[in-house]
């Protein structure tokens, strides 16, 4: 019978909270790309809300210390959210 080794707690609680964050990323870009909505400007607001999670799993990635991952995050996730908001603008679905 194999047992996991527990490594200190400190780690396996950075690994929860990192995994957390990343489902959060995750389900906030399924959420933008699935669900309709029959209002015209809902997208910027879907997008709004998506940048707000992506800044507090920033928050979160410097409190567990992952420096160099909460710059790159910080640096590319606004990135990210201008080029969906102008496909979205220059796209070819009709408003």
């Amino acid at each position: 019978m194999a047992f996991i080794e527990v490594a200190d707690p400190v780690s396996l609680v950075k690994s929860i909270i990192l995994m957390v964050c990343a489902v959060l990323v995750v389900l906030g870009g399924i959420g933008i790309l699935r669900y309709k909505d029959d209002l015209e400007r809902v997208m910027y607001a879907r997008i709004h809300i998506l940048g707000l999670a992506d800044m507090a799993c920033i928050l979160a990635l410097l409190v567990l210390g992952e420096f160099l991952l909460a710059a790159a995050y910080f640096i590319l996730a606004p990135f990210n959210a201008h080029a969906i908001a102008n496909a979205y603008y220059y796209g070819e679905e009709e408003k």
